[in-house]
């Protein structure tokens, strides 16, 4: 097993690990009242959970998914060294695809490199400004790409 591999199969573990018992329950008191906003009754304002890293605050797991392909997936950050001192760190996500059951890992695709920091961290921080909607997008994206390669 090669370095990368090894450090894949890492982090794969730990998400699994993460996913499974660190998913808490949704809470229903703080659901949108959407009727109530497009009627003026209640002053919009945006949903913290958005973003990549505001969803994780808030319901303190990372989201799911289903894929372009009809698979469930989760995702998460991880970070690299580029090797370049002016953006030293770089940040993508791994999605991660479960059985239908949710029982255990069955693959895994990633993107390219999304966000730069000087630090992890704030790489990391970068990166967890995506709305939930460019994280889908990066998903169904990295599932064409790996479509791709296993077709061509």
């Amino acid at each position: 097993m090669t370095d990368e591999e090894h450090g894949n199969g890492e982090i794969l573990e730990q998400m699994e690990r993460r996913a499974l018992f660190a998913m808490g329950e949704e809470d229903e008191d703080d659901a949108m009242d959407i009727v109530g906003s497009l009627s003026g009754r209640v002053a919009a304002e945006p949903a913290a959970d958005v973003t990549l890293a505001g969803y994780i605050e808030k319901h303190d797991r990372v989201p799911a998914f289903d894929g372009s392909d009809g698979q469930p997936y989760t995702v998460d950050i991880a970070t690299d060294e580029t090797g370049d001192a002016g953006r030293p760190f770089s940040a993508f996500l791994v999605f991660v695809r479960w059985a239908q059951t949710g029982a255990g890992i069955m693959d895994h695709t990633e993107s390219g490199d999304l966000a730069f920091g000087a630090t992890v961290d704030e790489a990391k921080q970068a990166i967890g400004e995506l709305s939930l909607y460019e994280v889908k997008a990066e998903l169904d994206a990295a599932i064409e790409r790996k479509r791709g390669r296993l077709e061509g």
